[in-house]
């Protein structure tokens, strides 16, 4: 039986117990759940706060609603999960993965590549240009972001591009933690050696590049100096 919903947020701990029902399979992919006033009585809530948290589960990909027929499972994943779990993370452990997913981007780019691909990364490191004090560097987290994942999709591996998007936050984190710290930024000529070993079509070198473009950043964590 679904666990009522205690007082306080309401419409979070309506999608977790919906959630739960999912996640342990009482509710199966492909079939329809309660209807909103069922739902609401299920959970001791309203049927406002139904509808709030089934548009959350709706957002994250586990609930699709078609009009005229109800509200159904899509998927049994829930990524918000994922990303939450995430946060507890350190920034070495994010770096660490990152580089794990920029090695073998560029290992996949240096193999895969078209001219039109290599137009496209010097534009985009054309285009970093440097941090803009006017907005704390957003914009050139946002740029430099660009570049990185253009380097996935080059691989020609939409899963791996797709899971780097999937984890652009985190990567926008470890951006911004070289920004105005003793964590060293990667300049311009770390950027480009990337992009020199990807269009020497050398998978070792494109992979050597990524280690040493990481590796600064890296080393100061681990000494504890950043």
């Amino acid at each position: 039986m679904l666990a009522q919903a205690p007082r306080t947020s309401l419409a979070d701990s309506a999608a977790n117990s919906i959630r739960a029902e999912i996640a342990d399979g009482r509710w199966a992919i492909g079939s329809r759940i309660p209807i909103e006033p069922q739902l609401a009585q299920l959970l001791g809530v309203s049927r406002g706060t139904v509808r709030e948290a089934v548009k959350t589960l709706v957002s994250h990909g586990l609930l699709e609603v078609r009009q005229g027929s109800g509200t159904y499972v899509r998927s049994g994943f829930d990524p918000s999960s994922c990303l939450q779990k995430m946060r507890l993370a350190s920034l070495r452990d994010q770096f660490e993965v990152r580089r794990a997913l920029e090695v073998e981007a560029a290992r996949l780019a240096a193999l895969r590549h078209t001219a039109r691909d290599l137009r496209r990364l010097q534009t985009l490191l054309d285009k970093r240009g440097v941090p803009d004090a006017a907005d704390g560097g957003a914009a050139f987290i946002e740029r430099d972001l660009a570049f990185h994942l253009a380097v996935a999709d080059i691989s020609g591996n939409l899963a791996l591009a797709e899971t780097c998007r999937f984890i652009s936050g985190y990567i926008k984190e470890t951006i911004a933690s070289s920004m105005g710290t003793s964590l060293p930024e990667p300049d311009e000529a770390a950027h480009r050696a990337i992009v020199e070993a990807i269009a020497s079509r050398d998978p070792d070198r494109a992979a050597t590049a990524v280690r040493g473009f990481m590796a600064p950043m890296l080393n100061a964590l681990a000494l504890g100096t950043a």
